[in-house]
């Protein structure tokens, strides 16, 4: 049977770009069907039948192959020699050959060629779907992106990858509504290969979804520095998404939510097309705290304290009274999702109900101190369990150590111990001492009155010094003594002051005395002072340059105060 070998192979090859199967296979898929065809054409099942194709000479054989024997069992499947030698004077046809009987098209019923065609189509429906398994199954998880073929009531129909899948209303988010021609995400929930070939499962509404556009939009997710732990989501109303780091310098919670939520307002603009209601999401941390896990995920309501039992799958959750149906949630979707989230069977009470009630519960500071104190001793058995032996040189003395590492023994501790003990003992003794001092101060003794007789007259020089002396030990401070001090300069200066005024004045009325020289009528010179006033102010003056003299000043005593003095 001869063909156009060029529209033969055109054909060939506008399928397997439109199908994506190869040209072998569907020659293959034409040899079985033509097979089978003429079988069914020749009225038996087991009748043998050959099918050659040759595309470059566009040539397709097609015939019924026979037994050449002796004796004729069943003229169906065998032939005789004899018979054979008559049909076929060509070739001399003896037991245990083949006889050919060829097939041209005049001989092929309309039927055959309808059947032929119908096994076509199913082989090559067969291999598609066939193909999709192979493409799709590593896509499970994931997101894809096609085009809207077909919209009716109870979904949508969407071309993806030269295939269409289903997309059925429940699987849609909240109130949705897409156009023919639209673009659409898509999540590849799963891909099962049955008898009628692969049935791929896709989805708006599963948490799966949610997980992806996190992973699109949070690069910290894509790279695995954040991990997502838990995803419990009713889709349209609210979506709760547990996220752990386990490096402690990164906030997962923050990294997810991003500066003014950016980051999580992307993610929310792609859950519905133009709602009324969008999507909100709750970003809480993970913790493998049971009590701080189920405290989280009852976000954004706060949680005062709970009461976990964990044999029996239970807590007890008290918030404060205004966060009653913030905890709840609007149609209890809150609570639902918490109990989704974690497991556990989560009972809300106010604080009022918890004083009522008289419950006993953990408050949420108590766990989370807790659990921060947990956390810093794994640090540290971390850090000691990472830090690395320290290795003796070759050559070195057994037992050596870097000086960087030495350990100092303890009797230089105690040294400067000692020595601070002591600087603050001899700082109390010295305190002790000014304290006593200025208490003979305040109590001064009485002195006993003596006979005026008995009582002998010092000179005016000693009891100046005695006094003086008296003062310096009695000076408990150093401000006091400072201004002792200053008291006794500027008596000295007044003092000093006044003798050099004494003096100017004398030298002047002497000067006056030179140039004026005033005269007497009887020739006589007058004094304004007597002779015996005179003498006693040269007396005074003597003594107080005596007196003031610096080389007399005992300064012994002042420097035995200061270096007695504490401070």
């Amino acid at each position: 049977m001869a063909i156009n070998a060029t529209e033969f192979l055109n054909a060939l090859n506008e399928i397997e770009a439109s199908k994506g199967i190869s040209k072998e296979t569907i020659l293959s898929f034409l040899e079985e069907s033509l097979i089978k065809a003429y079988r069914k054409q020749l009225g038996g099942d087991d009748a043998n039948v050959r099918v050659t194709i040759d595309v470059d000479k566009g040539i397709i054989e097609m015939c019924q192959v026979k037994d050449v024997v002796e004796e004729v069992e069943d003229d169906f499947l065998q032939i005789s020699a004899q018979d054979a030698n008559a049909l076929d004077s060509n070739k001399k046809y003896k037991a245990g050959d083949e006889f050919l009987i060829y097939a041209s098209i005049d001989e092929l019923r309309k039927a055959t060629a309808m059947s032929v065609k119908s096994m076509l189509k199913q082989k090559f429906a067969e291999a598609e779907k066939s193909i999709l398994y192979e493409t799709f199954k590593d896509k499970i998880g994931t997101i894809i992106t096609g085009k809207v073929e077909k919209v009716d009531e109870r979904g949508i129909s969407v071309n993806i990858i030269k295939t269409s899948v289903y997309l059925p209303k429940k699987e849609l988010i909240g109130d949705e509504r897409f156009i023919v021609g639209e673009q659409i995400k898509i999540y590849v929930d799963d891909v099962a290969s049955g008898s009628k070939g692969a049935h791929i499962v896709v989805s708006r509404s599963k948490e799966g979804f949610l997980r992806c556009l996190c992973a699109e939009e949070i690069h910290e997710i894509y790279d695995g520095t954040i991990q997502i732990k838990g995803v419990a989501r009713e889709a349209g109303e609210r979506s709760k998404i547990a996220v752990y780091s386990p490096d402690p310098k990164i906030d997962p919670a923050g990294a997810c939510i991003g500066p003014n939520g950016s980051r999580i307002q992307k993610i929310v603009s792609q859950l519905g097309n133009g709602g009324a209601s969008k999507e909100k999401i709750d970003i809480i941390g993970y913790s493998d705290n049971a009590s701080l896990y189920i405290m989280e995920a009852l976000k954004p309501a706060h949680a005062l304290g709970i009461i976990l039992n964990e044999d029996q799958k239970t807590a007890t959750v008290v918030v404060k009274d205004d966060s009653l149906s913030l905890a709840i949630g609007r149609r209890g979707v809150n609570v639902r999702l918490a109990v989704k989230l974690n497991g556990f069977n989560i009972d809300v009470k106010t604080e009022t109900q918890a004083v009522e009630e008289g419950l006993e519960y953990i408050s949420f500071e108590e766990i989370q101190a807790a659990e921060d104190a947990k956390r810093a001793q794994a640090q540290i058995l971390v850090a000691e369990e990472q830090a690395t032996p320290i290795s003796v040189l070759p050559g070195l003395p057994e037992g050596y150590v870097a000086p960087q590492d030495r350990v100092y023994e303890e009797e230089n501790v105690n040294d400067d111990e000692d020595l601070t003990e002591a600087l603050e003992a001899e700082i109390e003794k010295k305190e002790e001492k000014v304290e006593i001092e200025t208490i003979e101060e305040q109590e001064a003794p009485v002195v006993e009155e003596k006979p005026v007789e008995a009582v002998k007259e010092k000179p005016a020089k000693e009891e100046k010094k005695e006094e003086v002396r008296k003062e310096v030990k009695t000076t408990t401070s150093l401000e006091d003594l400072e201004k002792s001090l200053a008291d006794e300069s500027a008596r000295k200066a007044s003092k000093t002051n006044k003798k050099n005024f004494k003096k100017n004045n004398k030298k002047s009325e002497e000067e006056e005395e030179d140039y004026e020289k005033p005269v007497i009528a009887t020739g006589e010179r007058m004094s304004i002072y007597s002779e015996e006033e005179m003498r006693q102010f040269e007396e005074e003056d003597k003594e107080a340059e005596e007196e003031y003299d610096d080389e007399e000043v005992d300064y012994d005593e002042y420097d035995d105060y200061y270096d007695d003095d504490g401070r």
